[in-house]
């Protein structure tokens, strides 16, 4: 499946990394990450392999949302530095041969930035269209049943000016109104702002979100709501998310990108596949480049239902479009935690060598898993609003492990989140020296997919999916690498291959430390949780 041609674009051939900037390096000793402490692993970043690298929010903000409640689009946060600082880290970056992706928070801002504090002043006010008000219903509560990500009623009563404003996630956190095309106008000069400083592009926050029913209709009651769900669970999203129109939203926004010469945008979007999809835009070229698929965050881990994802979303792409994978980030819980710490490294193979864009979250390369949080560190927001929903984001977010010293090498200080209990071994500088470890295995792996244009560009074909066993090929003219993952906890030998791997040979195994040397692909058993990549024989036709 998939295209053999197309046009060169970076995005497509290389890997992003996504880096939670209060988590990655502090420099200023006050527990929390910033940028001047990116800058200083920007050589860590380089050495790894990857190149693009993703900040989470970095712009002014209170914090209630940890920078996704932005106060000041044009600004960086103290917490985080200065604007030299940025420019420093964005220079540098370049000088690396790296990009660097800013995280966009277009649906909503703080209730403390300008705007919203203009809106809420009267009724008549020249922003008070910015965001979205509302009489309240006959009986005084809020004007429909819409409910906020993070639990209890969407809409919040202003004692002022006796209406209700919306709020999809936290009540500090407004919803502007996308259907103002004033508002329209001023952000789109703020992706400018960044574009014009140098900026490789952006990676839009819930993007599916921007534009709401203009009926304002109840959302239905979803039938499958189980209580000890999130809230948010209990109706289906038909009309405060995901519209019709927004798709001419997205077709604005990415004319503004295709301003600029060879940018990316990126759309955060937890929808069904035939959904999701519509946002790459007609034949790819009026939507996200990348709205990001999330199949591999809330599959099971077995072959079985891997593959048929994976078939599933190559069949749904449109004309145009690419695709890609992630296996974590800073919602959800993390590959070794979902997966287990024997399967992360197929979970790096799997997430490298199939067709498409890869993110890699950071703090995956060494393994990080659930980290547990005392109930007086908890920081999520969500989950100190719906304690009882088991769900804590925090658990994803902890600090980077960079090595034995005092706090893991993160900080002076104690960090804002705990560190795992095993961070004296789990960390870069022990398992960069330890052969077989999972970061040694990421940057082999990085560095592999790289050297091999049909890793990069060639089509995807299912070869053999069973009870324990996925194998896949990637094929680009006459070049032919056979993919081979063992998801069981047993050794397993290799299926039968086919004709065109006969006399191929390994050419990269998880559990090999440097070079493998070349086995004979005839003869393969896999150890478990193990994987290995084959290349063709003779016989390629």
């Amino acid at each position: 499946m998939g295209s053999l041609r197309r046009e060169p674009v970076w995005w497509r051939d290389e890997t992003i990394y996504q880096i939670y900037p209060r988590s990655y390096q502090d420099c200023d000793a006050d527990g929390v990450g910033d940028l001047p402490g990116i800058l200083a692993r920007l050589p860590y970043i380089a050495e790894l392999g990857v190149d693009c690298f993703w900040l989470s929010p970095i712009f002014a903000s209170p914090m209630d949302d940890f920078g996704y409640d932005v106060a000041d689009y044009r600004s960086i946060d103290p917490l985080f530095g200065t604007m030299d600082d940025f420019d420093a880290l964005l220079n540098a970056a370049h000088s690396h041969g790296l990009k660097l992706v800013l995280d966009f928070v277009p649906n909503h801002t703080s209730d403390r930035h300008e705007w919203f504090r203009e809106s809420r002043g009267s009724r008549t006010n020249a922003k008070r269209n910015w965001y979205i008000w509302k009489d309240p219903a006959p009986d005084g509560g809020p004007p429909n049943n819409w409910i906020s990500n993070f639990g209890g009623s969407a809409w919040e009563f202003d004692e002022r000016t006796g209406q209700y404003y919306y709020h999809a996630f936290l009540a500090s956190q407004p919803d502007l109104n996308w259907r103002n095309p004033e508002v329209r106008s001023a952000m789109f000069d703020v992706l400018r702002f960044w574009l014009d400083k140098g900026v490789d592009g952006f990676r839009v926050d819930v993007i599916w979100h921007l534009i709401k029913d203009a009926e304002f209709r109840d959302n239905p009651p979803n039938p499958e709501y189980r209580p000890g769900q999130p809230e948010i669970e209990k109706n289906l999203q038909v009309h405060s998310a995901d519209q019709p129109e927004i798709h001419d939203l997205v077709a604005q926004m990415r004319d503004v990108i295709e301003e600029y010469d060879n940018r990316l945008m990126i759309g955060e979007i937890y929808l069904p596949l035939e959904r999701m999809v519509r946002y790459y835009g007609e034949s790819g070229e009026s939507g996200v480049h990348l709205p990001f698929n999330f199949q591999l965050l809330q599959c099971q881990w077995e072959p079985k239902k891997i593959a048929g994802l994976v078939k599933e979303y190559e069949a749904a792409l449109p004309e145009g479009g690419w695709p890609n994978w992630v296996l974590s980030n800073h919602d959800q819980p993390r590959i070794a935690a979902r997966a287990g710490a024997r399967q992360a490294g197929i979970a790096a193979m799997l997430l490298l060598t199939l067709r498409g864009t890869p993110t890699l979250y950071y703090g995956d390369e060494i393994g990080l898993a659930e980290v547990d949080i005392p109930p007086d560190r908890i920081q999520d927001p969500w989950a100190r609003q719906e304690p009882d929903a088991s769900f804590n984001r925090d658990k994803a977010r902890t600090p980077m492990q960079w090595s034995s010293k005092e706090n893991a090498g993160f900080s002076g200080t104690q960090p804002w989140l705990p560190l795992s209990q095993d961070w004296r071994e789990r960390n870069v500088a022990q398992l960069d020296e330890q052969p077989g470890s999972l970061l040694r295995l990421y940057k082999r792996l990085l560095a592999f997919r790289k050297n091999e244009p049909a890793l990069r560009d060639g089509a995807y074909r299912e070869i053999h999916v069973g009870e324990t066993m996925f194998a896949y090929e990637r094929v680009l003219d006459k070049e032919r690498l056979l993919v081979l993952l063992n998801f069981s906890d047993d050794p397993v030998a290799a299926p039968p291959l086919p004709d065109s791997y006969r006399g191929g040979t390994v050419v990269f195994s998880s559990e090999e430390v440097d070079n493998p040397p070349e086995q004979d692909a005839a003869a393969i058993t896999l150890r478990p949780g193990a994987g290995v990549i084959v290349r063709g024989g003779e016989n390629r036709s």
